[in-house]
């Protein structure tokens, strides 16, 4: 009997699959949700994550790109941004799967191989990276998700009240703390309670301009 709750206690694999990949979408739609409001409310046009004069030089490495509107740039660094978080966050709940606080190269191979719309990565992240941990996904366990425009993911309440025009029923955090509540798993097994940011814990580096 003891050694049966040692072994239940040291498997690799989550203990409700089914809850598990309900959680995954859950932060998933909270991330749109969040992020789909931050956009509808922007009013600094001037600083951005990723730097503009890269974002335009790689533009204009198209011969056929003969000029680029201001905007142009502008909308390439939210799309790029945008990129970055959700596959970080894809990469982290594989590296949570297997119970694991540091995000390796190959959560991000693994999040690549389970996301249809990231398969043209598959060439450049090398397939070899998977490695064969416990784990419960598939490529279509945690499916792509499009944000509805008007629609809010239920139960989304974290942080402070939303600002006008947006949904009374979802709250939102400031942009440094907005996904503290994803990173963190407490003992019990549960998700999206406590933890630390994405600044704050260097999952997503910004590249400087040069």
């Amino acid at each position: 009997m003891e050694d049966n709750n040692q072994q239940s206690q040291s498997s690799p694999y989550p203990p409700n699959p089914i809850h598990f990949l309900q959680q995954q979408q859950h932060q998933l739609q909270m991330f749109w949700t969040y992020q789909r409001q931050e956009i509808e409310q922007a009013s600094d046009f001037k600083n951005h994550q990723l730097p503009l004069a890269r974002i335009k030089k790689i533009m204009k490495a198209d011969e056929d790109v003969r000029m680029i509107s201001a905007e142009a740039p502008i909308l390439f660094s939210k799309a790029c941004e945008l990129f970055i978080l959700e596959l970080t966050i894809r990469s982290w709940l594989h590296a949570e799967e297997n119970k694991r606080r540091t995000l390796q190269k190959n959560d991000i191979a693994a999040a690549v191989t389970r996301t249809e719309i990231f398969d043209f990565l598959v060439d450049i992240v090398p397939r070899d990276e998977i490695k064969d941990e416990a784990g419960i996904g598939t490529t279509s366990g945690v499916p792509y998700y499009y944000p509805h425009m008007g629609q809010s993911a239920p139960g989304v309440m974290i942080g402070r009240p939303a600002m006008p025009g947006m949904d009374p029923g979802v709250y939102v955090q400031p942009p440094s703390q907005a996904w503290q509540s994803v990173w963190q798993t407490p003992d019990d097994g549960s998700y999206g309670s406590g933890g630390s940011n994405l600044d704050g814990q260097g999952y997503v580096v910004h590249p400087s301009d040069s």
